[in-house]
C-alpha cells in the first residue's frame, strides 16, 4: 500500500472539532495574531500578553513575549510566572501546551505537538500535549516534539531535537537529544 496525499483529509472534522474555538474567533485570530503578536514595531511584553490572554490564553504574572513569537492557538497555551518567549520562537500548539514557572524558550525553538500517522494511506493527523516543568530551558533553535515532558528544570542545548521526555535537572543536546550531564544551579 502507498499513501496518497488525496486521501488526507486537510479539513478532518476530527481536528476541526478539537481547535477549540468558533470560526470566527479562528478567523480574528489568523488576521490579528501576525499584526499584534509578532510585529517588531510593537515592543511590548505586556501588550502580546493581554492579547494573548484576550483570545484564551492562561499566562501568569511578568512574562516576556518577544516580536516574532508564534503561536497556533492562543486558547490552548498555559503559561506559569517569570516565562521567557524569545524572539521567533513558534508554539505550534494542535492541542494543549502547559508551561510552568520560570521558563525560558529561546529563540527560534519550536513546541510542535502534532505529527503525522506515517503508516496510515491518509497520513492521519496525530496532535499530543507539550509539558515544561518549572524551570526548564529550552535553548535557541530546539525543538520539542509532541507528547514529551520536559521535568523540572531540565535543559534542551541550542539546535538540539527531543524526542524522549527529558529527566529533572538533565542537559540535553543532539539529534535525537541524549542525556550528557546534570544541571547544578549554584546558590
Amino acid at each position: 500500500m502507498k499513501v496518497y496525499f488525496t486521501d488526507y483529509d486537510a479539513n478532518n472534522k476530527a481536528y476541526a472539532h478539537s481547535i477549540g474555538a468558533s470560526k470566527t474567533k479562528q478567523l480574528l485570530w489568523f488576521l490579528l495574531g501576525p499584526l499584534l503578536i509578532r510585529n517588531p514595531m510593537i515592543p511590548f511584553s505586556g501588550f502580546r500578553k493581554w492579547v494573548l490572554e484576550l483570545f484564551g490564553a492562561t499566562i501568569g504574572k511578568e512574562a516576556r513575549i518577544r516580536p516574532g513569537v508564534h503561536i497556533k492557538y492562543p486558547w490552548k497555551l498555559k503559561m506559569g510566572d517569570h516565562v521567557w518567549l524569545g524572539e521567533n520562537c513558534w508554539i505550534d500548539n494542535m492541542t494543549v501546551v502547559n508551561i510552568g514557572s520560570h521558563v525560558c524558550i529561546s529563540q527560534g525553538a519550536m513546541l510542535c505537538t502534532g505529527n503525522h500517522n506515517y503508516s496510515s494511506p491518509g497520513f492521519d493527523l496525530i496532535a499530543r500535549p507539550i509539558i515544561l516543568e518549572d524551570g526548564v530551558w529550552i535553548g535557541a533553535k530546539a525543538l520539542v516534539g509532541p507528547g514529551l515532558t520536559a521535568f523540572s528544570h531540565s535543559v534542551l542545548t541550542a539546535g538540539s531535537i527531543a524526542t524522549k521526555n527529558l529527566e529533572a535537572y538533565g542537559i540535553y543536546q543532539g539529534n535525537p537529544a541524549i542525556l550528557v550531564k546534570s544541571r547544578t544551579i549554584k546558590p
